[in-house]
């Protein structure tokens, strides 16, 4: 696989490794009569702080995936992936480094790192949109 296909899978199966934890997460508390199964809010708004982030980390995921991944996939499928190899593991690091500063984390600092991290993916997919556009 390419560079980019690898860090658009990365991409996928971190969003899943989120979900996973959270719905997890979710389980052990219905299990343990914690919270009726009905009672989950989609944001997590009636849960811990913890649980709160970890929804948002995974809406970020999902929120980005059809952008970043769209373009990605573009670039695969287009045979031109030449574009975004260079960049693509960069890009997937700046995506798990924001999802695990977000999850840590509300603190002035950690939302400035947290911003730092999107801006790169931010940059990073203005510079492939333009390249791939101009392709």
């Amino acid at each position: 696989m390419t560079p980019t296909a690898t860090a658009l899978a990365g991409f996928i199966a971190w969003s899943l490794f989120l979900l996973v934890l959270m719905e997890a997460l979710r389980s052990k508390l219905v299990l343990a009569k914690a919270i009726p199964a009905n009672e989950f809010r989609p944001d997590n708004a009636n849960l811990s702080p913890f649980m709160q982030r970890l929804a948002r980390a995974h809406a970020n995921c999902v929120e980005g995936l059809p952008i970043f991944g769209g373009l990605m996939l573009v670039a695969v499928v287009t045979g031109n992936s030449a574009i975004t190899d260079p960049l693509a593991y960069v890009f997937l690091s700046a995506r798990i480094l924001q999802s695990v500063i977000h999850l840590g984390s509300l603190s002035a600092l950690a939302v400035t790192l947290r911003f730092a991290a999107f801006a790169v993916q931010m940059a990073v997919g203005i510079y492939w949109a333009v390249r791939l556009v101009a392709a």
